[in-house]
């Protein structure tokens, strides 16, 4: 045996023996002293406690302001037992810890806001804080007037409307990013700070797939990580407004694979995601949440600008080091080797959610210690998780959470901030400070109060030897309204690419005033040495459209030797997937609206082409059911059933991972948009859905509980007849492929091998007569070779024929032909009526339907 393999089995085999510790059922909650004994750290690392229950219950998320108070959301109604019963009631809270001494022990403590619904952000801005709470994408303003530490002045500051669906999917984040624009998980758009008591600025990006938790690097690109679709850290290469981008170099070979300790195997993925069926430890990023880049100065230099991702359901945290190799982002274990993680427990209610970067230089926890993760919909009865999770008691373990705060033996906690009281041009001096939290948050409050004496500050700051001080010194004009085209040519000269980079985009907000006379400087930079300004010359001309953009960036790709211009700069010329059919001004919103909810939710497990997610290292293998080409889908009111109730089981004998959990808690309107959507696009052709219809079918549905079987769907709607190998085929023209219509294969087609004209048909001869309820016929690629005007004409016998059934105009895509009832037919012929010169009639794949079977 090879001795690298001999090693790793050996390896495998000892990590599984230290990582299977056996527990005794029901499993209790631990004290803070008794979990920090279960947890693994590298050598001169530990973990102190900062907040722990009964101070806080549940934590989620943390956030500091400039003063270096630390703000708790608290949602406290969170799975308080395995149904998740009350959870929507509004008893969750916002905490607020002070350390009055100024030496990190926080002992002054508040409830800044309380009886809230499951409060989800908070972002601190001077005095002041924005929070986003579940169910709205509203943001609110809050103040603490008086200093009591609660909050009593709220506006309104960004009205989003009302949204429903699992709490699960729904924002998180709110960051305030580099360039002044504050972004959040799930919405494919960003806000903006526009002056005091205006409203917030909205500009659309690409979709982020972001679910829980949301971090930026020094150079203000948005790291988001996606759960439900298993991807782990992504969507990295590029900033989010202009793309969402993965390319197969991003991650080292196995970086997706975690080491856990604990073996419960209390995980949606079931026995697909063991180790091994002995060694029942999570095998894959699965519950990926809350992720952070670690900017501070109080810990090693080797973890600086390392990305930390903690993994709640395989209860560790994953140390991510990162480079850019040729303009693409690669992230890498450096523990990979040891099969191991940076932060791992034996405790199976430890939880990490979320992580920051602390005022004080160190990297902060949020540890849920609780039971159960998962919301109640993937635990319902009869689930597999259900049955994983009950008989260890761990869903009775509620009530609890932690905040820890990671140190290292050589390095002392930093000085407590007190930037809220500071005058502009004592902030312009913290953008110079090696702790990240400083920069950004001095940042922020100078544009949060918007005062240009500090202009000329900034202007020399741009001379300064650091280069991320030249960052945030450029950025913090363009907040101001104060950056000049003089100014911008100089940066895009600067020695570092990042800054040149950085001048590319920040141009791109005199663009949006009509200055245009950057243009020029902007594309001679598609020279310039560096990948990563490269780049960012292709994300700007495709940002805002310019003429040629494509013919000039494919120049730019055929002529640049970086691997990462030809792979990212490729996927910026990728087409979005069309929709079939064309539209009326409402129908085509109504599809934009459904299409922003596919991209920010349904895609993680269905895939942005329908097709379904690949699942890594299983080959074939996809997350949930393809939606292209699904009759679920297009058939009837079948998709909105399903999006009501749910919908469970092996699908024509594949069990998917992804369980189609109930969407009921959105409106109608919102379920009838992407329904629609998804009946338009990817090839589908079913009709558009009213929320009117929605509406009809839930109060029909309104007793329902269970989610539907595929078998119980397609028991409502006409069903292809089975028996295909026993029809004839006949046609008027090209007779002898006519077996390729039926063949199973929709690669496949029978044509008429010359331009479409009136006396064209085709023609089925069942065995016998049989109910028939229509015809489907597909396409295929062959995508306009259908009927230009067609009828269809069914006989009991075959030489008699009676009046047509149905005729009219044809359509693009996969047709359905539907009677008004079912209608006994032994002989079924189908006349192409119209012209269309230099286009066959195709068919790549027909259907007879049945009668539906009572």
């Amino acid at each position: 045996m090879h001795l690298r393999i001999l090693t790793l089995l050996v390896l495998a085999s000892a990590a599984f023996a230290e990582t299977n510790p056996t527990y005794t059922f029901p499993i209790q909650a631990k004290t803070p002293e008794e979990e920090l004994k279960t947890i693994q750290l590298p050598d001169g690392y530990s973990l102190e406690l900062v907040l722990s229950d009964s101070l806080i219950k549940e934590p989620m998320a943390i956030a500091f302001d400039g003063d270096g108070k630390m703000y708790v959301v608290e949602m406290r109604t969170y799975m308080q037992d395995i149904d998740g019963t009350d959870e929507l009631t509004p008893k969750s809270r916002i905490s607020l810890h002070e350390s009055t001494k100024g030496d990190g022990v926080f002992d002054k403590h508040s409830v800044y806001m309380d009886n809230l619904l499951l409060p989800r952000m908070v972002l601190p801005l001077d005095d002041r804080v924005l929070v986003g709470i579940t169910n709205t994408n509203d943001i609110t303003l809050h103040r603490d007037a008086n200093g009591d530490g609660v909050a009593d002045e709220q506006a309104s500051w960004y009205v989003g409307g009302p949204r429903g669906g699992n709490m699960e999917h729904q924002p998180s984040g709110l960051v305030w990013g580099l360039d002044n624009w504050i972004y959040t998980t799930y919405n494919g758009y960003r806000l903006r700070w526009a002056g005091e008591k205006q409203p917030a600025l909205k500009e659309n990006t690409a979709p982020n797939g972001g679910q829980w938790g949301l971090a930026q690097d020094d150079y203000g690109k948005m790291w988001w990580s996606n759960a439900g679709g298993e991807k782990g850290l992504w969507n990295y290469q590029a900033p989010i407004l202009y793309a969402a981008i993965n390319v197969k170099q991003q991650k080292s070979e196995k970086f997706d694979t975690v080491w856990p300790i604990v073996a419960l195997g209390d995980f949606q993925g079931g026995p697909g995601r063991f180790h091994s069926p002995e060694d029942k430890r999570l095998n894959h990023f699965t519950g990926c949440a809350g992720q952070t880049v670690y900017r501070g100065d109080r810990l090693p230099k080797e973890l600086y600008g390392n990305v930390f991702l903690p993994e709640p359901v395989g209860r560790l945290i994953r140390r991510a080091t990162v480079e850019i190799k040729d303009g693409i982002t690669t992230v890498a274990n450096p523990y990979e080797e040891q099969m191991s993680e940076f932060i791992r427990s034996s405790d199976p209610n430890f939880r990490p959610l979320n992580m920051t970067t602390g005022p004080d230089g160190c990297l902060y926890i949020v540890d849920a210690y609780r039971g159960i993760i998962q919301e109640g919909n993937w635990v319902k009865p009869g689930s597999f998780l259900r049955g994983a999770i009950e008989p260890t008691g761990m869903q009775h373990v509620v009530g609890h959470g932690r905040v820890w705060r990671l140190v290292h033996k050589d390095f002392k906690p930093g000085p407590q901030p007190k930037m809220i009281g500071e005058t502009p041009a004592q902030l312009v001096a913290h953008l110079t400070h090696p702790n990240g939290f400083w920069r950004d948050t001095a940042q922020r409050m100078l544009i949060v109060k918007g005062d240009k004496s500090v202009v000329p500050a900034l202007v020399s700051l741009l001379k300064n030897d650091n280069h991320l001080a030249r960052l945030h010194a450029l950025w913090t004009l363009e907040g101001l309204d104060a950056i000049t085209p003089e100014l911008l040519r100089s940066a895009m000269k600067d020695e570092h690419a990042q800054v040149r980079a950085s001048a590319i985009r920040v141009t791109e907000s005199l663009l949006k005033k009509g200055d245009t006379t950057l243009i020029a400087d902007i594309k001679a930079l598609r020279a310039d040495k560096d990948p990563t300004v490269v780049l960012q010359t292709l994300y700007t001309a495709k940002h805002f459209n310019w003429p040629k953009w494509k013919d000039e960036a494919q120049m730019t790709l055929m002529t640049s030797a970086s691997l990462g211009v030809k792979e990212i700069g490729a996927q910026l010329l990728v087409e979005a997937p069309q929709i079939s059919g064309s539209f009326t001004k409402d129908e085509k919103k109504q599809l934009e609206r459904g299409q922003e909810i596919f991209r920010s939710l349904c895609f993680a497990c269905h895939g942005f082409d329908g097709a379904g997610m690949p699942i890594a290292g299983r080959e074939g293998a996809t997350l949930a059911p393809p939606l292209a080409g699904s009759r679920t889908a297009v058939q009837g009111d079948a998709i909105v059933r399903v999006m009501l109730n749910g919908l469970a089981g092996p699908i024509d004998g594949k069990t998917y991972e992804a369980a189609m959990v109930t969407m009921a808690t959105n409106n109608d309107q919102w379920i009838a948009d992407v329904a629609s959507y998804i009946r338009k696009a990817f090839g589908n052709s079913g009709k558009l859905i009213t929320n009117k219809e929605v509406a009809a079918l839930r109060k029909e549905l309104g007793k329902r509980t269970t989610p539907w079987t595929i078998e119980e769907l397609r028991a409502l709607y006409p069903q292809p007849l089975p028996n295909r190998a026993a029809w004839k085929l006949t046609s008027s023209h090209n007779d002898r492929v006519v077996a390729k219509a039926i063949d199973g294969d929709i690669a496949t087609r029978w044509d008429t091998r010359k331009p479409q004209s009136p006396d064209m048909w085709f023609q089925i001869d069942l065995p016998e007569a049989t109910d028939i309820t229509g015809l489907i016929l597909d396409a295929g690629k062959s995508r306009n070779d259908y009927p230009r005007q067609y009828k269809i004409e069914l006989s009991t016998n075959g030489t008699e024929w009676e009046k047509p059934t149905l005729q009219g105009n044809g359509e693009a895509g996969v047709i359905d032909y539907l009677l008004t009832k079912p209608t006994k037919a032994k002989s079924i012929r189908i006349s192409q009526l119209g012209e269309a010169k230099g286009t066959f009639w195709s068919i790549h794949e027909l259907q007879v339907l049945g009668a539906v079977k009572k």
